[in-house]
């Protein structure tokens, strides 16, 4: 027995050391190969234009907490194509964004294509206050001056999520004029005008170093009839040439609705829609939605409800591009990683620019090809089907400017 016992400790050593040995191999491939991937600069040049595939500008924001969650995102809707900036208000630490950089630097492909940036000066945030406006136009200036490719601004907050792969996208809105603009817009105000309008309120954080809330003036201003006020959705997809214009500002129109639109409740919902409908060169150019998914109390509330697998189906097929709002590693994000993104986790969603073998240990992305080619999933018809009905009712009443 007591040689029999020694035979099978030494057949288990021999198993052992082989796993180890196996373990070793697998490990050292994927360094190697890691290695590799971050010595190139790019497998293929990124084509940029007319004749290629569109390129998105993403500014992904959130507040104290929200690193991770903002990672998650941008795995989500990362392309080596897209240019991003992710951003942390002045309520978050140092030290968050200094994670939030780790976690960006951690992924090979990002350091290769070197398309995402994370703000280190953050901007405060002020609930309702103008400060939301004056981060958002910071972030599309920043976009502009270090990327000249993309054709697409779209803003996103931690608590969005995608709803079609990135590919899906770039072949949808390949076939529509790069100057056109989705925005929920309207004229007719409601409630909106004696309530969002009209009061004068300021945003102490335009000013003062610490956190606090908008407080309003004890008098209200009337309408203005120098220009026409326009409201909507603050979630938008703007074309570049119309941000130029409001960046730029060769005509005085973007300037003057910023500083009036400076002392009204959320700015954010009245300062695009109002720029784009006032200007006679891009009011012909807006396509009247925001391409996101949201659910609603009746009456509505500040805020759309909290989606969860109850509302996977109805998402799904409702061909928006985006979804909100969700709770933090909602189970439904998980579906739709796995059922429509393909995505594993703590790996980007994957394209068909990523060659790689699709091994449980190796990431398909870890390998690239040509970041130019598509290669759309089962979302694009119910998408493409979606923006078709929208430019088909642009010469409508309801998506002008009126």
């Amino acid at each position: 027995m007591g040689a029999e016992k020694k035979w099978l400790y030494a057949l288990f050593c021999a198993a052992f050391v082989s796993f180890l040995i196996f373990l070793s191999c697998i490990s050292g491939f994927s360094s190697s190969y890691y290695a590799f991937s971050l010595q190139r600069r790019f497998a293929t040049p990124v084509n940029h234009g007319p004749g290629h595939p569109p390129a998105f500008a993403y500014y992904i924001s959130g507040g104290g907490g929200d690193s991770d969650r903002i990672f998650r995102l941008l795995l989500a809707v990362y392309h080596p194509r897209n240019r991003y900036l992710l951003h942390i208000g002045t309520d978050g630490s140092e030290e968050e964004r200094w994670k939030l950089g780790m976690l960006v630097k951690s992924v090979p492909v990002i350091q290769a294509f070197g398309n995402v940036d994370v703000v280190g000066k953050p901007d405060p945030v002020t609930y309702m206050g103008s400060t939301n406006i004056a981060a958002m136009l910071r972030a599309v200036s920043i976009l502009l001056k270090v990327d000249g490719g993309w054709d697409w601004f779209v803003n996103l907050s931690a608590s969005d999520y995608p709803l079609i792969t990135q590919d899906d996208l770039s072949h949808v809105l390949l076939s529509v004029s790069r100057d056109m603009n989705f925005i929920d817009h309207t004229s007719d105000l409601g409630w909106k005008e004696g309530q969002r309008v009209k009061p004068i309120v300021v945003d102490p954080g335009l000013y003062l170093a610490r956190k606090t809330q908008i407080f309003y003036a004890t008098e209200k201003r009337p309408m203005p009839d120098a220009f026409k006020v326009f409201t909507g959705s603050p979630w938008v997809v703007l074309s570049r040439p119309f941000l130029e214009f409001c960046v730029f500002g060769w005509d005085n129109l973007p300037r003057t609705l910023l500083m009036y639109f400076t002392n009204a409740v959320l700015s954010q919902e009245v300062y695009f829609h109002s720029v784009v409908c006032n200007s006679p060169e891009f009011k012909n150019t807006t396509v009247n939605s925001d391409m996101r998914y949201m659910v609603w109390d009746n009456p509505p509330k500040m805020e759309p409800l909290f989606l969860n697998t109850s509302d996977y189906d109805l998402m799904a097929q409702s061909g928006a591009a985006f979804a909100r709002q969700f709770n933090k590693d909602e189970a439904v994000l998980d579906m739709i990683d796995q059922n429509i993104l393909k995505r594993s986790q703590n790996r980007v969603t994957p394209g068909a620019w990523c060659i790689g073998g699709k091994n449980w240990w190796m990431d398909p992305c870890s390998r690239w090809g040509d970041v130019n080619v598509l290669k759309p999933g089962p979302q694009v018809k119910i998408l493409g089907d979606s923006v078709q009905r929208l430019l088909q009712d642009l010469s409508s009443e309801s998506n002008q400017c009126r």
